[in-house]
C-alpha cells in the first residue's frame, strides 16, 4: 500500500456524453500522486474506447473492461481489489471535481488526522450549467446520525485505508450508504472539510432520480440489513423523508 497514492474509482456504463470531463477533472488536479481505475461495466457505447483511449494518454490511468454488466457496485469493487493506494475516493463518469480537492482533502485529513472524510458539493444540470445550490452536509457523522439518511455524496468521498481497514461495497441498492454505515458502525467518525470541491449532474433518467424506488430501497436497509427493529426503523425512516422533502423544495426553488 502507497501512502502517498490516492486510489479514484470511476465505474463506466454507457457514458461517452460526460465521460471525457470526468476524467479530466481528476487528470488535471493539482495533486499528482494518484491512480484511476475507470471500470467499464459492459458498455454498449463509445466508453470503451474513450477509456483506452486516455490510458495510451496517461500511464496514471488503468482502464478494466468488464465482461458483463454487474451495476455499480461490483465496478467500483473491481477497481478497489486493483487500488494500490493508502487513500480511495470516488467519482462518477458524469460528475466532476474542482481541480484542489484531491490535495485539499488529503491534507485536512493529514493535520486533523481523519480516517473517513468528505465535502460539500454544487448541483450542475445535464447542460453543465450551475444551479447555485450547494450541498452541505453536518461537521461530522457516527453511526447513530448517519441512520437518519445518507448525508454524504460518494463523489467528495476519502477514505485512509489503512485506518478504517479493506473494504468492499455491498452489491445491492444504496452501495455507498451501506458502505458508510459498515465503516462508521466500526467507530469511525466521518468528518467533513467545509469547502466546495465537487459538481454533482443531475441527468434525466438517473438511478438516483426514482424516489419511490430509493424510498424501499432505503426501507431495507433500515429494517434487513441493519436490523433496527420495526420501531428504530420507522423513526429512521421519517429522518430520511423529511430530508428528501427538504431537498424537493430546493430544487423547486433553484427552478423558479
Amino acid at each position: 500500500m502507497d501512502d502517498k497514492l490516492i486510489s479514484v474509482i470511476m465505474p463506466v456504463y454507457n457514458a461517452e456524453k460526460f465521460l471525457a470531463l470526468s476524467i479530466d477533472s481528476v487528470w488535471h488536479q493539482t495533486y499528482a500522486d494518484w491512480e484511476l481505475f475507470l471500470v467499464d461495466d459492459a458498455s454498449t457505447d463509445a466508453s470503451p474506447d474513450i477509456m483506452d483511449r486516455y490510458q495510451q494518454r496517461e500511464p496514471r490511468i488503468k482502464a478494466i473492461h468488464l465482461a458483463r454488466n454487474g451495476g455499480v457496485a461490483a465496478a467500483r469493487n473491481m477497481g478497489l481489489s486493483k487500488a494500490r493506494g493508502r487513500y480511495v475516493a470516488f467519482l462518477d463518469s458524469d460528475d466532476l471535481w474542482k481541480e484542489t480537492k484531491l490535495e485539499e482533502q488529503l491534507s485536512f485529513m493529514k493535520e486533523n488526522e481523519v480516517a473517513f472524510s468528505y465535502t460539500n458539493y454544487e448541483v450542475i444540470f445535464e447542460d453543465g450549467r450551475v444551479s447555485n445550490r450547494i450541498i452541505a452536509g453536518p461537521g461530522q457523522l457516527d453511526y447513530q446520525a448517519m441512520l437518519k439518511g445518507n448525508a454524504i455524496g460518494c463523489l467528495t468521498v476519502m477514505i485512509d485505508r489503512q485506518s478504517v481497514g479493506d473494504f468492499m461495497m455491498p452489491e445491492r441498492g444504496h452501495e455507498d450508504y451501506l458502505t458508510w454505515l459498515s465503516l462508521l458502525k466500526k467507530g469511525v467518525i466521518a468528518k467533513k472539510l467545509d469547502r466546495n470541491l465537487a459538481y454533482y449532474r443531475l441527468v434525466r433518467g438517473s438511478l438516483s432520480g426514482n424516489k419511490l424506488s430509493s424510498a424501499k430501497k432505503t426501507w431495507l436497509i433500515y429494517n434487513r440489513y441493519e436490523h433496527l427493529g420495526f420501531l428504530k426503523s420507522v423513526y429512521s425512516f421519517l429522518f430520511y423523508v423529511v430530508r428528501g422533502l427538504g431537498k424537493r423544495f430546493r430544487k423547486k426553488k433553484d427552478k423558479s
